[in-house]
């Protein structure tokens, strides 16, 4: 979804490009990597350890720095994350992809939980969809760049113009978060082959390390009240007492609940 909307606004400005404009877009871009590295150093190692340049800056909007920005750490995250056949943590380490997370079952199956209509479960739960709806590689690939984009959207929110507020930056990690939780549980309830799995060294460490990161990232973020639109009712699910049993057990603990982006006197939605 994050390429789309990018991608569709990137040929836009190519198709009205002229020599004057060209080299105001060198200036624009050279502005928005000072200000990602003063803001977001974590942001701007993202933009450091791709070997093609070119691949990031195809993402950066200049009258949209604040969501073309995080959109190009999303997308680059992507990118590294193959290149290195390993997840790019916020801390600059990779975490291996274990291959056994290709036998899992494919995270589709959950998609019946939520509502079809949702925007995130048709981009990335529906069938035919993306490749995280088939497989469990990549719907935690998702996650993990989903972790990336909210950290630097954080991080350089002072760059945003909108009048009406910030983009929904919140959304996507927390949609992502809200369908691993039911992916986990659905496996330990339903599918005895991929919790075995996924209580293997390999696959059980990468569960670990993306979820706590998210955990960490989200709650960041709930000091800004206008970062979603749609976080409510997923922050609602994963902090319901119903579900994360499965990730209970993984992780050795209770998913962590970022209460603090819930409305005061919210308990919890559904």
């Amino acid at each position: 979804m994050r390429t789309l909307i990018a991608a569709a606004s990137a040929a836009l400005a190519l198709s009205f490009s002229t020599p004057s404009s060209a080299a105001s877009k060198t200036d624009c871009h050279a502005h928005a990597i000072r200000e990602l590295q003063r803001l977001s150093p974590q942001g701007h190692a993202v933009y450091q350890a791709m070997p093609d340049k070119k691949q990031f800056m195809q993402w950066v909007m200049c009258d949209d720095l604040d969501l073309s920005l995080t959109t190009a750490v999303h997308e680059s995250v992507h990118m590294l994350t193959e290149q290195k056949d390993g997840y790019l943590l916020i801390d600059g380490s990779v975490i291996r992809r274990p291959k056994e997370l290709e036998r899992f079952m494919p995270p589709r199956q959950v998609s019946g939980a939520f509502d079809k209509s949702d925007i995130f479960v048709q981009t990335y739960l529906r069938p035919g969809a993306a490749s995280s709806a088939q497989d469990a590689t990549y719907l935690f690939d998702e996650l993990n760049a989903y972790t990336h984009d909210l950290n630097t959207a954080v991080k350089i929110a002072s760059l945003n113009k909108r009048s009406n507020g910030h983009a929904a930056h919140r959304d996507g990690l927390s949609a992502l978060m809200t369908f691993v939780m039911k992916y986990v549980d659905a496996a330990r309830q339903q599918n005895n082959a991929t919790w075995q799995g996924m209580q293997q060294p390999a696959p059980r460490n990468v569960v670990r390390t993306l979820w706590s990161q998210a955990e960490t990232v989200l709650a960041s973020s709930c000091g800004k009240p206008d970062f979603g639109q749609k976080d409510r009712q997923y922050i609602g699910f994963l902090c319901s007492h119903k579900n994360g049993a499965g990730l209970t057990e993984l992780l050795g603990r209770a998913p962590v609940c970022a209460s603090q982006c819930l409305p005061k006197g919210t308990a919890s939605l559904e």
